[in-house]
C-alpha cells in the first residue's frame, strides 16, 4: 500500500517518532533509528473515540438489536472479481442468522456493479460520519473490515472483529484485543463467525496505553525537549 511506503519514509526524516505499541518500537529499532528518538506513547485515535464515544451513543439511529457490520474499501479485495464474490458471499451467508449493514465505500460499490455480483440479503447504506458510524460499530454483534483503523477501535469498544486480510499493521489487535484475522476466504469467515456467535471467543486487552491519553502523553515529550 503506499501509505506504508508513505510511513517508512517520514519515520527516516522525523526527528521524533511516537509509537502506539511496544512492537512498534522493536520494528523502528530493527530499522536502525536510535532509541532516543522513539518514545512509547499510546493510540491518540483512541483518544478520539474515547472523547466521542458518549456523544455517539447518544444518537437516535434505527437499528436491530443484533447486526453485523461490515467496511471493505481495500484494492486487494474489491478490485479482484473472484475475492469481492467470495467476501459477499459469506456476508450473504451470515445475513441469514442476523442482519448485515454494509455503509458502502464508492469504490466497492463500483466494483460490485461493474463485476455484476449480488447483493442480496445485505443491508447497504451510503458512507456514514464519524459519530454516526461509531455508533453503529459499538452496538454490534461483530464487525468484518479490512481497515485498520476498525481493528484498533473495536479492541476498546470490545466488540469482535474480523479481519478480512492477510496481515495486519496493527498485530497488537490480535494479541491484545478483539481481533482474529481470517483473511477473504469464506470458509474461515462463516468458521469464525459462528464460533463469535457461539461465544468461542476471548477478548483481550486494552493495549498498553490505550486509554485516551496519548495527545498528553506526546505534549509532555515535546515540552520536555524543548526546555
Amino acid at each position: 500500500m503506499p501509505e506504508e511506503t508513505n510511513r517508512v519514509v517520514t519515520d527516516a526524516l522525523a526527528s521524533i517518532l511516537f509509537t502506539t505499541s511496544r512492537d512498534a518500537d522493536e520494528n523502528l529499532k530493527r530499522e536502525g533509528v536510535e532509541d532516543s528518538k522513539i518514545f512509547f506513547v499510546g493510540n491518540v485515535m483512541i483518544d478520539t473515540l474515547m472523547k466521542h464515544r458518549e456523544k455517539a451513543a447518544a444518537l437516535r439511529m434505527d437499528k436491530p438489536k443484533k447486526y453485523a457490520l461490515v467496511t471493505l474499501h481495500r484494492p486487494s479485495n474489491v478490485d479482484a472479481r473472484d475475492v469481492l464474490r467470495s467476501i459477499l458471499e459469506s456476508l450473504q451467508e451470515i445475513s441469514k442468522s442476523i442482519p448485515v449493514l454494509f455503509p458502502i465505500h464508492p469504490r466497492t460499490a463500483k466494483s460490485i456493479q461493474d463485476f455484476g455480483l449480488s447483493m442480496e440479503g445485505i443491508c447497504t447504506t451510503q458512507p456514514l460520519g464519524y459519530l454516526e458510524f461509531l455508533n453503529l460499530e459499538a452496538g454490534a454483534t461483530v464487525v468484518l473490515t479490512d481497515s485498520g483503523g476498525l481493528q484498533e477501535e473495536t479492541t476498546i469498544l470490545g466488540v469482535p472483529c474480523l479481519t478480512l486480510r492477510h496481515n495486519t499493521e496493527r498485530p497488537v489487535t490480535i494479541t491484545h484485543g478483539t481481533n482474529i484475522m481470517v483473511g477473504p476466504d469464506k470458509s474461515r469467515i462463516i468458521e469464525a463467525f459462528r464460533k463469535i456467535m457461539d461465544g468461542e471467543w476471548k477478548p483481550a486487552g486494552p493495549p498498553e496505553f490505550w486509554d485516551g491519553q496519548a495527545a498528553s502523553r506526546i505534549l509532555r515529550v515535546i515540552r520536555d525537549i524543548r526546555a
